[in-house]
C-alpha cells in the first residue's frame, strides 16, 4: 500500500505539470513503443525466477512471437520501432495466471516473481518521474559549489573526459553502453543469487534488486535537496538536445578546469534533471559489485568492468564531478548495509555502521556546500580526506558484513582407537 501510494503521489506530481507519471507511462507501454525493450526483458527474465524451465522457453517464445506481431504492425504503418512489449504482456499474462489458476504457496510464489519483474520496470519510470519532478522545482542550481569543490581532487571529470575523447568512437561507444545498460548487467547478477528460488520455492531474504530499487526511490530525494545539473551542462555545450548550450556559463569543459570563483547558486532550464548528487549510477554500480563478488570467476570479473566502466563514463562524459562519486559510494554502502541488517536482524554493528555511514554522507554534503573554497584553496589536505572518509565507509563495510557471514563449524577430531593386540 505504501508503494502504491507513492506511484499515486508521483502520478499527480507530473500531473500537475501537463505529464505523464510513472503509472501511465507504464500502461502506454503495452500497446505503444517502450522505452527501454531490453530492461522488459531483463524484468520478465527476474519473473521467471519462480518457473521451471519448461514455463521459461514457452514464456520466452511467447514474448518473442509477441514482439514479432508488434514489430509488423509497426513496420506497415511506418511506426517507431522497438522490441519489449512481448516481454511486459507475458509478465502480466502470469498476474492473471497467478490470481486465476494458482493457489496457496504456489499463487504467493508467482505473484512474487511479477512482482519483482514489474517493480524494475516500474522503478525505471519512478526514476524517469522523479527527475522530471527535480528540473521543475529546483530551478537554482548548485553546481559551482561542487565544480569548486572538485578542485579537491584535480577536477577528474575534465581529465577523464579527455581521455574518453581520445580514445575515439570505439571506446565511447563502450562506455555508452555500459551506461544505459547498467540495470540489465544488475539483472544477471540478480538471476545468479536467485537461481534456486523456482527449486526452494522461496525468495532469498537479501539480493541485489532490493538494494537497486531502494536506491532509486531514496536517491533523487537528496537531488531536491542538492540540485546539480553536472559539468557537460554547466560547462560545455549541453546535450541530448536540451538546449543546455544557452544556460551554461562557459564552453570550457573538458578542456580547461572551471575557474576558482566564489560559487553562488545560478538558475539553470526547467528541462535538464538535477541529478548529480549523489551519483546513482555510481551507487548502483558499487553494489553490484559487492554483490558479484559471491559469483563465479566470471562474474565477479563483469562486476569489476560494470564498475571501473561505469565510473569512467560518469566522469568522462561529463555527467558527474568527482566528489559526486565519492558521494554515491558512500550512499550505496550505507543503504546496503541497512538493507542486510534489516534481512539478518538489526544489532549494535549494524546501527553503529548505518549511522557512520550516515553521518559521513551528511558530512560530504555540508562541505561541499559550505566549505567548497576552503577545499579548493587546500587541495593537498582536504582531497585526500574526502578519500580518507569514503575509504572508512568502505572498510567498515567490509570489516562489519565479513563479521556477520556464518561461520564454518570445524568438523570434530576423531580419537584415534587403541589397537587390539
Amino acid at each position: 500500500m505504501i508503494a502504491l501510494g507513492f506511484l499515486v503521489a508521483l502520478e499527480i506530481a507530473a500531473r500537475g505539470y501537463g505529464l505523464p507519471g510513472p503509472m501511465t507511462t507504464q500502461a502506454q507501454e503495452v500497446i505503444f513503443a517502450p522505452k527501454s525493450g531490453p530492461l522488459l526483458y531483463a524484468s520478465m527474465a527476474l519473473m521467471m525466477v519462480v518457473l521451471t524451465w519448461r514455463e521459461r522457453l514457452v514464456a520466452a517464445g511467447v514474448a518473442i512471437g509477441i514482439d514479432i506481431v508488434f514489430a509488423l504492425v509497426r513496420w506497415a504503418l511506418d511506426a517507431e520501432m522497438m522490441f519489449g512489449n512481448g516481454a511486459l504482456w507475458v509478465i502480466l499474462g502470469y498476474a492473471v495466471i497467478a490470481v486465476t489458476r494458482r493457489t496457496g504457496p504456489e499463487r504467493v510464489l508467482l505473484l512474487k516473481g511479477v512482482g519483482l519483474g514489474l517493480l524494475l520496470v516500474t522503478g525505471r519510470k519512478t526514476g524517469d518521474t522523479w527527475l522530471l519532478i527535480t528540473s521543475k522545482t529546483r530551478p537554482m542550481v548548485l553546481d559551482q559549489y561542487v565544480a569548486v569543490a572538485d578542485n579537491a581532487l584535480g577536477n577528474p571529470s575534465w581529465l577523464v573526459g579527455r581521455i574518453v575523447r581520445a580514445s575515439g568512437p570505439v571506446g565511447t561507444h563502450l562506455l555508452d553502453w555500459v551506461y544505459i545498460q547498467l540495470a540489465v548487467a544488475a539483472v544477471v547478477v540478480a538471476l545468479y543469487q536467485l537461481r534456486h528460488v523456482a527449486a526452494d520455492r522461496r525468495f532469498p531474504r537479501h539480493h541485489l534488486v532490493r538494494t537497486f530499487l531502494v536506491i532509486g526511490l531514496v536517491g533523487p530525494s537528496i537531488y531536491m535537496i542538492f540540485p546539480v545539473v553536472g559539468p557537460i551542462f554547466t560547462y560545455g555545450t549541453g546535450a541530448f538536445g536540451t538546449g543546455g548550450e544557452h544556460w551554461a556559463l562557459a564552453n570550457i569543459w573538458p578542456d580547461t578546469p572551471p575557474p576558482l570563483t566564489d560559487p553562488q547558486p545560478f538558475t539553470y532550464d526547467g528541462i535538464t534533471p538535477r541529478n548529480c548528487m549523489p551519483s546513482l549510477h555510481t551507487a548502483w554500480a558499487t553494489v553490484l559489485f559487492v554483490h558479484s563478488r559471491t559469483g563465479p570467476r566470471l562474474l565477479r570479473y563483469a562486476g569489476t568492468f560494470w564498475l571501473v566502466a561505469t565510473l569512467g563514463a560518469t566522469l568522462g562524459f561529463g555527467y558527474h564531478y568527482g566528489v559526486d562519486l565519492i558521494a554515491g559510494v558512500v550512499f550505496a554502502l550505507t543503504i546496503e548495509a541497512a538493507l542486510r541488517a534489516q534481512a539478518r536482524g538489526w544489532d549494535h554493528t549494524a546501527l553503529r555502521l548505518v549511522a557512520y555511514g550516515t553521518v559521513v554522507f551528511a558530512a560530504l554534503l555540508l562541505s561541499y556546500r559550505y566549505l567548497p573554497t576552503e577545499m579548493a584553496a587546500h587541495p593537498w589536505t582536504s582531497g585526500p580526506l574526502l578519500l580518507l572518509a569514503m575509504g572508512s565507509v568502505i572498510y567498515g563495510y567490509v570489516r562489519t558484513t565479513k563479521a556477520w557471514e556464518p561461520k564454518a563449524a570445524p568438523v570434530p577430531r576423531r580419537e584415534p582407537q587403541p589397537e587390539l593386540v
